[in-house]
């Protein structure tokens, strides 16, 4: 147990339970955890030999090495910003915060008190996503031409009542699935030089969004809603194409340029995720090289963008500027 790298768990729902089960195959372990609600932490908490903390003031002085934060949007800037004052290193799920205002309270946090945090973007810890980014950088494709991302989610076999529904909890279509496609475009593409999004609002939550991000020479066009099963990410070069089946947990990139083609294949998974973010907190990283600040701040940027196209705002957001 001497070298297993110790972390506090906030927050007890599903994407929780998937880490756990995922990291736990690896050199980690979970040692502490709390939940607003004390009967949710202690059953978690039992399926992992963890201890639950009533209070999350209490869970920050056990003995752990990360914190890493699995709750609704609205309530991941309450506690980065407790874990990063008390100089606890975090990493925390996508998307990060709400808007651009509150990731920027999160990094002007790490930065005073010195301390890693880091967006929970699985893809971008993965050699696949990796890959596909060497290959558009090395200019294999020549002259990129387009790009056509879709990541769409069938909200009939959800839960009605889930955060994903509720304009109160910053539910909808953007910050939970439509963050993967954006980002996957700014890290091949940088910042785009214009944003154009067209959403369908429903009680108060995005379901349905069409974004397209314009380069020099090419556009990215995203979709992303609540009506279908659809994941592809395609792009197109003067010499050739990548494709990228399930792109936001890819096990596979094809690039076909020419006569020739390869195929890259690995893997997506919270493990890796977890591991990377460990060593990087163990060699006393501020933030991580696989998902840098300044990435997830303005992927941020771009949807807040997108919402004020939309004109979508949050109830707990009226007379504030974001």
């Amino acid at each position: 147990m001497e070298n297993k790298f110790k972390w506090l768990y906030v927050g007890c729902g599903n994407i929780a339970s998937q880490t756990a089960r995922s990291i736990e195959k690896g050199e980690h372990q979970i040692v502490s955890v709390y939940s607003r609600r004390f009967d949710k932490a202690e059953e978690f908490a039992s399926k992992h030999s963890a201890r639950a903390f009533y209070s999350f003031d209490e869970a920050l002085k056990s003995d752990f090495d990360a914190v890493y934060i699995a709750t609704p949007h609205t309530s991941h800037l309450e506690y980065t910003l407790k874990a990063l004052e008390n100089g606890k290193s975090v990493l925390c799920e996508k998307s990060l915060g709400v808007n651009c205002a509150q990731v920027g309270k999160m990094i002007e946090e790490s930065q005073k008190c010195n301390t890693y945090l880091c967006e929970a973007m699985w893809t971008w810890f993965s050699d696949v996503a990796l890959t596909v980014k060497k290959w558009v950088l090395s200019g294999r494709l020549g002259k990129i031409k387009s790009a056509n991302l879709s990541f769409c989610i069938p909200g009939m076999f959800m839960d009605k009542k889930s955060r994903v529904f509720n304009p109160n909890t910053a539910g909808g279509a953007l910050l939970d699935i439509a963050v993967y496609p954006i980002t996957y475009c700014y890290n091949l593409f940088g910042f785009p030089k214009d944003i154009i999004c067209k959403g369908e609002i429903k009680n108060g939550v995005d379901y349905s969004d069409r974004i397209t991000l314009k380069y020099d020479g090419f556009e990215c066009h995203l979709k992303s809603d609540f009506y279908r099963l659809d994941e592809k990410c395609v792009i197109i070069g003067e010499n050739g194409k990548i494709s990228v089946p399930m792109f936001h947990m890819g096990s596979l990139a094809k690039l076909k340029s020419g006569d020739s083609s390869e195929t890259f294949r690995g893997k997506t998974d919270y493990l890796t995720e977890f591991s990377r973010a460990a060593e990087e907190i163990r060699q006393g990283k501020k933030q991580s090289d696989y998902v840098p600040l300044k990435n997830t701040l303005e992927c941020m940027k771009i949807m807040d963008e997108c919402r004020k196209q939309m004109n979508l705002v949050y109830p707990f957001e009226k007379g504030e500027d974001f």
